[in-house]
């Protein structure tokens, strides 16, 4: 009997056994029940947890009780797919792309460069019908993301649901705008972006103050965004037209980033693909960085690490891939950060190791409060059955900027 035969024979009497044997005496359906009984009680008892807040003044912790609940309730992951590496490489293919038409704006930078601005204007806001003082949020997508990602499209639909004005702030050269050169001591030379340069981030944020200076002003940042934004607060302190801040699946030590997704797994799971898209937009502007860099060389990166090696902190003047990432790493400047912050991480985020978390640093500001779950991934905190419309980070994002609009006064 060759093994297909023998193949077929077996499941054929499987079947058998199944329907007339063991459903049909009841121990088929027992065994279904005893282990959906002993699963659920697994995840009660050791998936589904409050989140841990973790703030550094009883102000803001109240605040945040009082006016962002979500934060302080059992976090129920989505029960068949409640583990890291499965809720972040998940979620861009279950929750939905809601549909935003958006204005694109492009702004001139000192340099000779330009950015790329997309808004939603949300005129048709019953609650705040004067265009000069809707409150106005600004996005800060990921590491190669722009405006259409899915979860700043969440971002942009629950901000126009609460009648607010988004504007998404893409990094240069990534949502198909040019790249421009910028001067620097009578040389052009191209610009491109990265984390521990702000000098973008500063120029959005006063053109978009300058535009509504009488309309309350947000900021939220996710992965690299996130990143960013706190570098900028870091440095700035309150010296910001900024109210308040959110930030989510933050990497907040650079290194230990680098390490955690070096890891075999992790690097064919996620760092092969960013490496990839990171080089395909070098690719794309080659021409341009032909006298700065070896661009051949730059291409052969297989690793996040490799490519800030051989081309980030070549274009941003550091003298080694350490000094970039020593100047990238957010946890340095949280102790400066002078505006409330809400910031969401997972505790089980590859991209986010747990021992990186700056826990003590942030007990020692009074304007930061890490909301840390034990699940979630990066960009994930998928819940419910089928988690197509909202995240439990959209349910904290529609909390935290509508409590800072509404009651930002009280702190």
């Amino acid at each position: 009997m060759d093994l297909e035969m023998l193949s077929r024979e077996f499941s054929l009497y499987l079947e058998h056994q199944v329907r007339g044997g063991l459903l049909g005496s009841g121990v088929g359906l027992s065994l279904v029940l005893g282990f959906s009984v002993a699963y659920a009680c697994y995840y009660l008892s050791s998936i589904a947890k409050k989140p841990q807040l973790v703030t550094g003044g009883e102000s803001l912790s109240r605040f945040l009780q009082d006016h962002c609940p979500v934060v302080t309730e059992t976090y129920y992951p989505t029960i068949w797919c409640w583990e890291s590496r499965g809720q972040t490489l998940l979620r861009p293919f279950i929750t939905s792309k809601p549909q935003v038409r958006y204005r694109n704006e492009l702004i001139k930078t000192t340099d000779g460069g330009q950015i790329s601005l997309d808004w939603l204007d949300n005129n048709k806001s019953p609650c705040y019908l004067d265009a000069n003082t809707r409150p106005t949020i600004l996005l800060l997508p990921g590491l190669t993301g722009t405006s259409k990602e899915s979860y700043i499209l969440h971002m942009v639909q629950f901000s126009e649901e609460l009648g607010y004005r988004c504007v998404v702030f893409n990094n240069r050269g990534v949502s198909g705008e040019n790249l421009l050169v910028r001067m620097t001591s009578n040389k052009k030379t191209p610009r491109t972006y990265c984390c521990s340069n702000t000098e973008d981030l500063e120029t959005v944020i006063h053109h978009v103050h300058s535009l509504y200076p009488s309309a309350p002003l947000l900021a939220a940042g996710v992965s690299m965004g996130g990143m960013l934004l706190l570098n900028y607060l870091g440095k700035i302190g309150n010296k910001t037209p900024l109210m308040a801040a959110a930030t989510f699946s933050v990497g907040w030590n650079t290194f230990a980033s680098a390490d955690s997704l070096e890891k075999p797994l992790n690097w064919l799971l996620f760092n092969y693909y960013l490496t990839s898209c990171l080089l395909s937009a070098v690719n794309r502007h080659r021409h341009m960085f032909v006298k700065q860099v070896d661009v051949d060389h730059v291409m052969k990166a297989k690793s996040i690490r490799e490519f800030d090696r051989r081309f980030t902190s070549v274009m941003f003047g550091y003298r080694s891939v350490d000094d970039y990432y020593t100047d990238a790493s957010p946890y340095l400047r949280l102790k400066s950060v002078g505006i409330p912050v809400l910031c969401l991480n997972s505790v089980d985020d590859v991209f986010s190791p747990h021992h990186a978390i700056p826990i003590e640093t942030a007990k020692q500001n009074p304007n930061v409060a890490l909301v840390l779950t034990s699940y979630g991934g990066h960009i994930g905190f998928l819940e419910g059955i089928w988690p197509r419309q909202s995240t439990y980070m959209d349910r904290v994002f529609k909390q935290f900027v509508k409590a800072i609009v509404e009651h930002g006064h009280e702190l």
